[in-house]
């Protein structure tokens, strides 16, 4: 089976924009790739963070990732800070890497606007990283959404540059767009995300999801209960096109453009259809908080069965760029 990687930083609360974008798409992979799942704890450190509740923020993120279906018999789930060769491997990939391209990701310069006071060379180098991340695996698909794409383009070139350099190694990964649609916050104008507080908690209590959703803002041309609406420019219609089934979708898409169902009524569609799928998640979330052994066994065994894959290629890479000893094995 071809190979998959991807992770997910344990920055705090999982949003339905996560879940939808990533974490879904994830679990309808498993059954057709070999999928290497990973909790990027280092690169949640390119921001200011509350040390002493990483490995909570490292362990609920893992919760919520197994409680999704991304449970060890069907993946590997491992933190990063487990496996070091990533960083090894990082800085190698650092020698070959001009700065110029890193200082040209688009990333990089959103987060220089967002941490002005806190520019380090970090979040310049993410992206070197995360070349690493994918690379060590030699991974031949990374599921990202449309905003990840420059990155997985930059860890092609990385391979090229040390395929080229020091002899053919990695391969050079595809993306795996998911197909599901791209969900704003709360606002209806931006990405769904903490530091706007625009966001729908995965965990939240369905009495808070409602009042969310009650508030949330829908579509900008449609003013009074009685005027068409427009459900290309509505979130909360993109919001249907994610947890809604195919028929309600159509309903509700009809029923709108002629006025007959005001917002609420729309939401309140979208919020019984949200509610069915995320509810069960929850459930299993509570369940496997109950037994945290079985969280960190899983992050243990994951840890164990990525560094006999990483062993070997890091072994490769350290021969071909000359630094590995043979005289130190004996």
């Amino acid at each position: 089976m071809d190979r998959i990687f991807s992770g997910i930083q344990p920055t705090g609360e999982i949003h339905i924009g996560n879940y939808v974008g990533a974490i879904r798409h994830w679990v309808e992979l498993v059954d057709r790739y070999e999928c290497i799942y990973c909790v990027v704890d280092y690169h949640a450190i390119t921001i200011e963070h509350e040390a002493a509740s990483m490995q909570k923020r490292i362990l609920d993120t893992a919760t919520v990732l197994m409680a999704c279906g991304l449970t060890p018999d069907r993946c590997i789930l491992f933190v990063q800070s487990h496996v070091p060769e990533h960083t090894e491997l990082a800085w190698i990939f650092n020698c070959i890497t001009p700065l110029g391209e890193l200082e040209r990701m688009t990333q990089f310069k959103e987060k220089g606007r967002q941490h002005r006071h806190n520019i380090n060379v970090g979040l310049l180098d993410y992206p070197v990283l995360q070349a690493a991340d994918i690379l060590i695996y030699k991974a031949g698909y990374v599921p990202v959404g449309e905003d990840q794409i420059q990155h997985v383009e930059f860890c092609r070139e990385v391979a090229r540059k040390f395929n080229t350099r020091f002899g053919h190694t990695f391969p050079e990964p595809q993306v795996l767009l998911s197909k599901a649609p791209r969900i704003l916050g709360t606002d209806g104008k931006n990405k769904m995300s903490k530091s706007m507080n625009n966001t729908i908690g995965l965990l939240e209590p369905a009495e808070a999801i409602w009042e969310k959703l009650k508030t949330a803002a829908t579509c900008p041309h449609r003013q009074r209960r009685s005027d068409p609406g427009h459900p290309e420019h509505c979130n909360i219609f993109t919001m249907h096109q994610a947890f809604s089934k195919p028929d309600e979708i159509l309903d509700t898409e009809r029923n709108c453009r002629t006025a007959g169902i005001g917002c609420i009524g729309c939401k309140e569609i979208l919020f019984k259809n949200m509610i069915e799928e995320i509810g069960p998640i929850q459930t299993r979330v509570k369940e496997i908080s109950g037994k945290p052994e079985f969280v960190t066994e899983a992050l243990r065994s994951g840890a164990m069965r990525c560094r006999l894959i990483v062993g070997k290629v890091m072994d490769e890479v350290r021969s071909k760029i000359g630094v590995k000893s043979e005289w130190l094995a004996g």
